[in-house]
């Protein structure tokens, strides 16, 4: 890769609007359907299994968020890098950049995995498995925790491929590994009576289909990151200083939000099996919202990124107002959904009458809170 290579970004020529609908929408697909994993598992479990086994995933939920703190961490502050470097047109501390970011991905997915699997029994304890939905919630996790290195990689890596400037192959990834769980979980579950089994391994599946081709992205030469320009996959110095400045203010946030959300599902899995279902699926449209929030997030970084590192501070601005805006406008119409649709949504998922008494109460509350949620998502990033 050359600097030469980097005047023909679009980045740099295209209109501010086609430039924002360029990024933002590929990543809230992308993003939708990363969290569209759990939800259709939830969908297959609770009328293949029962209310149950919803209820046991929702034990490996805090698993999940935690996986996903992390990917979005060092994938957000090494998309944060590399936009700053291409706006710089420093090609080789971009590349640098995006070497430690694989390192610290594999190795941080493969500690978490083995630290979960070794402590499964404590962990699920911990996060209120009760005695009628423990076996249930042993086998899910089991094996999301195996698929968690393939999770963190992939999250962190379509990052990586947006700031590329290729937020639609980002995006296809993402697809194809859902895709292929949706086409999965029918099958072990219905058809080879696999239960909650069955629809953790199709997760994975999929994930680690998306994480070969987000891979597979990486060696294409027409991109501005090329994994064969990649010297060396030690975190250097220089590299270790320059993101760690980047992912520090990512790293609280984070980190509060995971933990409050464990904190809160371990709460609630000692309110009662039917309140832990319920909650699962309010917090699977919780994670859903989040998705329009993170788009928006994912294109005012890039956009804000290089526009920095062209000391064009003037588009910086520009770049994160109207992408605040826009989540503005999509937090109103989702809130509108919830508040009007919130029982109907509650039915694709379970028709326990127990479950289904708290769809408004559970989606009136999240209608509410989707404005602080994607108006935080956006300007957090800036």
């Amino acid at each position: 890769m050359t600097s030469t290579a980097t005047e023909s970004n679009p980045l740099a020529t295209k209109p501010v609007g086609r430039l924002i609908v360029s990024y933002a929408i590929p990543s809230i697909i992308a993003m939708l359907v990363s969290s569209l994993y759990n939800i259709v598992d939830q969908v297959f479990i609770g009328y293949g299994v029962g209310y149950l086994g919803n209820a046991a995933t929702t034990v490996a939920f805090p698993v999940i968020t935690v996986g996903l703190a992390i990917a979005l961490l060092f994938g957000n502050g090494c998309a944060a890098y590399i936009s700053l470097k291409l706006g710089e047109r420093d090609i080789k501390d971009m590349n640098a950049g995006l070497g430690s970011t694989v390192t610290v991905l594999v190795i941080i997915g493969v500690v978490f995995m083995a630290v979960g699997l070794v402590f499964l029994r404590p962990l699920l304890n911990v996060l209120g498995a009760t005695e009628n939905i423990m076996e249930y919630s042993r086998q899910y996790v089991s094996v999301i925790l195996i698929g968690q290195p393939f999770v963190i990689v992939t999250i962190g890596l379509s990052n990586v491929i947006r700031a590329d400037g290729s937020p639609k192959y980002s995006m296809a990834c993402m697809l194809v590994g859902a895709i292929l769980n949706t086409i999965l979980d029918p099958i072990f579950i219905f058809v080879f009576d696999m239960g909650v089994l069955g629809a953790a391994i199709a997760t994975v599946l999929g994930t680690v289909v998306a994480c070969t081709l987000s891979i597979i992205s990486l060696f294409r030469k027409g991109g501005f990151i090329y994994i064969r320009a990649v010297k060396g996959f030690k975190i250097t110095e220089l590299t270790r200083k320059s993101m760690t400045k980047v992912w520090s203010s990512s790293l609280v946030e984070q980190m509060s939000m995971r933990v409050g959300f464990v904190l809160f599902s371990m709460t609630v899995a000692r309110l009662g099996t039917t309140e832990l279902a319920a909650q699962t699926i309010g917090m699977n449209m919780m994670g859903m919202s989040f998705s329009f929030g993170d788009g928006f997030s994912v294109a005012s970084v890039t956009l804000i990124g290089q526009s920095l590192g062209r000391k064009r501070p003037d588009l910086a601005k520009i770049y994160g107002s109207v992408c605040q805006r826009t989540g503005l406008i999509a937090a109103f119409c989702i809130s509108f959904v919830y508040v009007v649709f919130g029982r109907q949504i509650f039915m694709l998922f379970t028709d326990d009458p127990g479950v289904l008494s708290y769809a408004a109460m559970i989606m009136g509350i999240q209608s509410f809170t989707l404005f602080l949620q994607i108006e935080h998502r956006v300007t957090s990033k800036h």
